[in-house]
């Protein structure tokens, strides 16, 4: 096994151990609420970890590119769900899975849109299964239950023999803006009520609905109740994240992704040091600088991934990042030579993810078990 102190870097570790914590802490919440989990892998991206997925509560998978849908269907996973709105264009690709075997349930929440996919699922002979995008809390895509069209596009739906409606996927993106986790657990409740008062809509209209998928890692965990949902969306709970740490969604110590690095320099009259992983490798995303703690584009562990309080990644450019002290108090630069190794956890692990390509994985310390592959672009 080769050590963590001798890879090159910026490169992706994931923490083995955590990460089956992890899986197995929303395993057992999925459990307990009585909803199967239909993991959406658009953050891990891998069938090493997608199979560890399906071990602990999960139905089938969801995901977020039809690159990624054609690598798990080769890959033998084929009770898929292509949870984000369909562009009429892509129905060949879908159709070219749905001959080989898979059961790829797609989304839309425009009427015209139906329509278009309605001819290209027509020209290819195939009957396409559909769920309608509803949107309850205003935050991303969807068509709201109340707006005329959303009846009008089910029944489009229906109506014709190369379509099948199965049902409708709702989401708690407005979970990732609350105060706290009893706020969080308030608008998973409205999101539910909301998926439910469209599927009875539907329902009273004479239009199946047999299909109540809701989405959101904290939606789900902190859920008083998912009566009536037939599946979780959860995503990026087997890599947490410190945003979902700020969130309250889990520790910082359960974080299991983080990117390698190595100290290129140190600026002791500015109490700062220099890392190769910028931008790209960490991602520019700020999402923690909206809760309690703020940190920065990262913060920062030794090679063991143990946390080192105070330091934090204050500024990013595309290869470049500055490692400072959040508190101002001076960093002992004999601590941080130029060549030594550090691990920086990620605001948001899918976006930190999508650089790499592969997985260092470990065992808990330093040295790497496994390389498992990710699937990245389109």
């Amino acid at each position: 096994m080769e050590s963590l102190d001798l890879l090159p870097t910026p490169c992706l570790v994931l923490d083995r151990p955590r990460m089956l914590r992890n899986i197995q802490r929303m395993h057992d919440r999925a459990e307990a609420l009585g909803v199967m989990l239909r993991p959406h892998l658009k953050t891990p991206k891998s069938i090493d970890i997608a199979r560890l997925l399906l071990q602990r509560q999960a139905r089938g998978i969801t995901v977020s590119t039809l690159l990624e849908a054609e690598y798990f269907s080769r890959h033998g996973l084929h009770d898929q769900f292509y949870a984000v709105p369909l562009a009429p264009d892509k129905v060949p690709r879908i159709a070219a899975l749905l001959r080989q075997g898979t059961d790829l349930i797609c989304a839309t929440h425009d009427l015209e849109a139906v329509a278009a996919i309605e001819r290209q699922a027509r020209e290819q002979g195939i009957v396409l299964p559909l769920v309608i995008d509803v949107d309850v809390d205003r935050h991303r895509s969807g068509v709201q239950a109340g707006d005329p069209e959303f009846l009008a596009i089910a029944r489009a739906i229906h109506a014709s023999p190369h379509l099948q409606l199965r049902g409708i996927m709702i989401y708690a993106g407005a979970s990732y803006e609350a105060s706290d986790t009893e706020a969080i657990a308030d608008l998973a409740e409205h999101i539910r009520q909301g998926g439910l008062q469209a599927q009875a809509l539907l329902q009273s209209h004479g239009l199946p609905c047999p299909m109540v998928s809701y989405g959101s890692s904290p939606g789900t965990f902190f859920a008083r109740s998912m009566q009536g949902i037939t599946e979780s969306r959860a995503g990026v709970y087997p890599f947490q994240d410190l945003f979902q740490a700020g969130l309250g969604a889990c520790r910082i110590e359960d974080v299991a992704l983080s990117v390698l690095a190595t100290v290129t320099g140190r600026q002791p009259a500015q109490n700062r040091f220099i890392i190769d992983a910028g931008g790209l490798a960490l991602s520019k995303d700020r999402s923690t600088q909206g809760t309690a703690y703020d940190a920065g584009y990262g913060l920062v562990c030794d090679v063991e991934g143990s946390l080192i309080p105070d330091l934090f990644v204050s500024s990013a450019s595309q290869e470049v990042a500055l490692v400072t002290s959040r508190s101002g108090a001076s960093i002992d630069m004999a601590r941080f030579p130029v060549g030594h190794k550090l691990r920086i956890l990620p605001n948001h692990a899918c976006f930190t993810a999508a650089a790499h390509g592969e997985y260092h994985v470990v065992d808990g310390g330093t040295q790497v078990m496994a390389h498992w592959p990710r699937i990245n672009g389109w």
